[in-house]
């Protein structure tokens, strides 16, 4: 009778400790869940410090503004522009509307370009040593931002 009563403590051992290692893993995977899906904060008015992998020409007034109910406006080097946003999590989805349509210098007209070209291809949003990195679907830095004070 001892033989039973060792191997059903034994069974049960082995259940609670299966068991357990499940809702572990199960709760490991749901904090990742949640931490990979934290709303970055993106509201105020944001200087653009590179353009897909290029720094920005010196004293650029490019600068992106997100506003309330999903309104985007900035400068996009030489012209003024606005838009519309969407955010859920780190997802990001920027949508340009228009911009206003002055001459500049070429290396400004340049960045405009750049930069209006890389709106459409945001996907995620995260900060990253205190700076804005909007990043496309493959995880490329798209703009890398640092917020106006």
């Amino acid at each position: 009778m001892a033989m039973n009563t060792e191997k059903g403590t034994e069974t049960m051992l082995k259940q609670t400790f299966l068991l357990s290692a499940l809702l572990f893993g199960l709760t490991a995977c749901q904090s990742t869940d949640v931490a990979n899906q934290e709303t970055v904060p993106l509201q105020g008015s944001w200087h653009v410090e590179a353009v897909q992998g290029q720094p920005t020409v010196d004293y650029s007034p490019a600068q992106i503004t997100f506003a309330d109910e999903g309104k985007l406006s900035g400068n996009n080097s030489c012209n003024n522009f606005f838009g519309q946003y969407s955010q859920q999590g780190q997802a990001l989805k920027i949508i340009p509307g228009g911009s206003t349509m002055k001459a500049c210098v070429d290396a400004l007209m340049q960045q405009e370009h750049k930069v209006m070209q890389a709106l459409p291809l945001v996907a995620k949003a995260k900060l990253v040593q205190g700076r804005l990195t909007l990043l496309s679907s493959d995880d490329k830095p798209v703009l890398v931002l640092s917020q106006l004070k």
